[in-house]
């Protein structure tokens, strides 16, 4: 009886070993489960953390995770920059518009060459700011963005992941920022016009017609944004309203300074095309190829011009060509001229083109 009673004894006693054996087991998968869990979720909040910050807390944590390559949109870091990038997307917008300068008359005035020497200026400045417009690629591609899905909580949050940044970039700006970059007028003025066959000013004014759509209008709609967001923040636009006058006045000399240019242009074409017509008259003797500098050698060409009566056909007080808004060009000898007095006459003629818009703009209203 008593030996029966120890072996029952024992025989629970293992099933209570068991049994807390079980126990202990569950126990710990339990907790190593739990702690598996806490370790993944911090992970994953963590690379949330790392993704996406409050801007006032970007410096922490950009010295924390030594992420020095993330520019914070809204610091002091950006905000002189685009005080640079303005300064030198306004000098772009002004140096453009004088490639169309560089067709001048010829010294015997039957014809049009090309001002080299200011030719090779124009090309050492639009290269300089071309560089900066390569460096606004650079810095865009590493700046943060605030996330869309938190811009109504207060400031929002920052996204500083770099992938997310440049996905974001590819898709919206970087193509309109790599055509501005491009050195067209460099292109076209050293390689593409020497080469094309046509009249010099003809073939110059469509190139320039190019680059103004492909290139000058992309440039302006760059400067836009920029110049919006300078004049919510102390910078260039500061806040006295002298300043945005300033800054108006200014656009109102950039599209003079554009108007101009384009005028003295179109005043050299309607010469040249009145030399063609006036070549038709003297044909088999006038070439047509006679009106451009490179041919100025040819001997047949100097036989043509001291017996031709082109230069008296072609004066705006003839009736042998109607020259327009441009006679005033020609009769004054602006196409003649050097660079400063064609152009500040130039200057002086797109204010008031743009003025007398203006005006009667003002009468419509």
């Amino acid at each position: 009886m008593g030996h029966r009673n120890s072996r029952l004894k024992r025989v629970q006693d293992d099933d209570l070993e068991e049994e807390d054996s079980t126990v202990h087991v569950i126990k710990n998968y339990s907790k190593s489960t739990s702690k598996k869990v806490s370790d993944e979720t911090r992970i994953c909040f963590k690379a949330k953390v790392l993704s996406r910050v409050f801007s006032e807390d970007y410096e922490k944590e950009k010295e924390k995770n030594n992420n020095n390559k993330i520019l914070d949109p809204r610091g002091q870091t950006i905000h002189h920059w685009n005080k640079i990038f303005s300064m030198a997307c306004l000098i772009s917008l002004f140096v453009d518009p004088l490639f169309l300068f560089l067709p001048i008359v010829g010294s015997d005035q039957l014809c049009v060459a090309n001002d080299m020497i200011l030719q090779v200026v124009l090309t050492i400045v639009r290269s300089v700011t071309d560089v900066f417009y390569v460096i606004q690629i650079f810095v865009r591609f590493h700046t943060a963005y605030v996330a869309p899905s938190s811009r109504v909580f207060g400031r929002g949050e920052l996204v500083i992941d770099s992938s997310q940044i440049a996905m974001r970039y590819l898709k919206r700006g970087f193509f309109i920022d790599l055509i501005a970059a491009l050195p067209l007028p460099q292109v076209l003025t050293w390689v593409v016009i020497p080469n094309v066959r046509g009249t010099v000013v003809t073939v110059r004014k469509n190139a320039m017609w190019f680059i103004m759509l492909v290139q000058y209008l992309p440039r302006v709609v760059l400067m836009y944004p920029l110049s919006s967001q300078l004049v919510n923040a102390i910078g260039i636009i500061s806040e006295p309203a002298w300043a945005g006058a300033a800054y108006n006045l200014m656009l109102y000399f950039l599209a003079s300074h554009l108007s101009g240019a384009w005028w003295y242009l179109l005043a050299i074409e309607r010469q040249e095309a009145c030399w063609r017509s006036a070549c038709d008259l003297e044909q088999p003797n006038c070439q047509n190829g006679y009106f451009d500098c490179r041919n100025i050698n040819d001997d047949s060409r100097t036989n043509w011009v001291n017996s031709t009566n082109v230069t008296n056909l072609c004066v705006p007080t003839s009736n042998f060509y109607q020259y327009g808004i441009y006679g005033v060009a020609v009769a004054t000898n602006v196409i003649t001229s050097g660079f400063f007095s064609k152009y500040m006459y130039c200057f002086w003629w797109g204010l008031q083109n743009i003025r007398y818009k203006i005006a009667l703009a003002n009468l419509i209203t």
